[in-house]
């Protein structure tokens, strides 16, 4: 951007959306061509355990009328339980996964937002475990092994449709190669 002009409205989202969605696109290095080839977000799995805090709350706040006088005990566990269920499935839905034609970055956090990158080209190895409860929902856990070992990067865990997800990276680390440059014309036709 020249020194002077001002970003559009397009490119700038700033204010209460950054708090509802971690805005993976901003991330991208539009100069060098960089484009998305898969934005994993977590499985559906990790939204189970919020969700029956969020049904215990509102099971809380069902017994009130019975409780005469201490209505407010079950008013206070119902309305602990329900916000933090919802928190825990709003700092899980901003949790996402990217993997680029350059690289691969995660993006995490609500208030206060972390972003770790890895150049394509310095991924060394990827290994998938499939812990029981993955194979029965499917879901599995990846571990990046480089160099640096960058510990924002290296587990990403619960990622859903594992082999799918597998084959691809492995497909873009291959094609990344020496050059730390997958063409996106590459892995869509598959050469």
């Amino acid at each position: 951007m020249a020194v002077g002009t001002t970003p559009s409205s397009e490119q700038l989202k700033l204010g209460w959306s950054r708090f509802l969605d971690p805005h993976v696109d901003d991330r991208l290095i539009h100069e060098e061509g960089e484009v998305i080839l898969d934005e994993i977000r977590r499985h559906w799995v990790t939204r189970l355990w919020p969700g029956t805090r969020v049904l215990l709350g509102m099971a809380a706040f069902g017994v009130m009328p019975w409780l005469g006088h201490f209505w407010w005990l079950a008013l206070a566990a119902g309305l602990v339980l329900g916000l933090n269920g919802f928190w825990r499935m709003h700092t899980e839905y901003m949790d996402r996964f990217v993997v680029t034609n350059l690289r691969v970055y995660r993006v995490h956090g609500v208030f206060d937002q972390r972003c770790a990158s890895m150049p394509l080209a310095r991924v060394l190895d990827i290994s998938m475990q499939r812990p029981l409860w993955g194979q029965v929902f499917g879901y599995a856990n990846f571990v990046f092994e480089n160099a640096a070992q960058d510990q924002g990067l290296r587990e990403i865990d619960f990622v859903g449709d594992p082999d799918a997800r597998l084959h691809l990276f492995q497909k873009v680390v291959i094609s990344a190669g020496l050059t730390g440059r997958v063409q996106s014309s590459d892995i869509a036709s598959g050469g």
